[in-house]
């Protein structure tokens, strides 16, 4: 049914990931399906890398580590911005298509106030994708 899941990750926040991360495992497996782990990153030094081959390596290495731990197919796929925050959404869009995914799986979090001043990221990706979204609330 699904031949390959796009999962947009925060390594600023991998506790918060836990659940959608089982869950696109077990999709994975029941579907034989490739697993891409995006993310977005600024090309600047934050708080996660110093330059965009040290956060390539660090979600090389998230990746390597999901494959091991649950047993899946998968890879990364490093994306640089100017400003994340803002060229979030269009990113994540363009992937889906370069990358050829036929589900997103994204964690999200339960709606508050926040969310009507600031952008939720997966209300967009599953109002504007092409392909089925699946939100994983944590």
């Amino acid at each position: 049914m699904f031949s390959k899941i796009m999962v947009p990750v925060d390594l600023r926040h991998e506790e918060q990931l836990k659940k959608s991360l089982n869950v696109v495992a077990n999709l994975a497996k029941t579907y034989k399906s490739k697993v891409v782990f995006v993310g977005v990153s600024l090309a600047a030094p934050t708080e996660i890398s110093r330059n965009p081959e040290e956060y390539t390596a660090k979600l090389a290495l998230f990746t390597q580590e999901q494959s091991n731990q649950h047993g899946i197919h998968a890879e990364s796929h490093p994306i640089f911005s100017v400003d994340p925050t803002a060229d979030l959404n269009d990113k994540l869009l363009d992937s889906i298509d370069k990358l050829g995914a036929d589900l997103v799986v994204m964690a999200t979090h339960i709606p508050d106030v926040s969310d009507y001043i600031f952008a939720n990221h997966g209300n967009y990706i599953s109002d504007h994708a092409d392909v089925s979204v699946f939100l994983v609330r944590g």
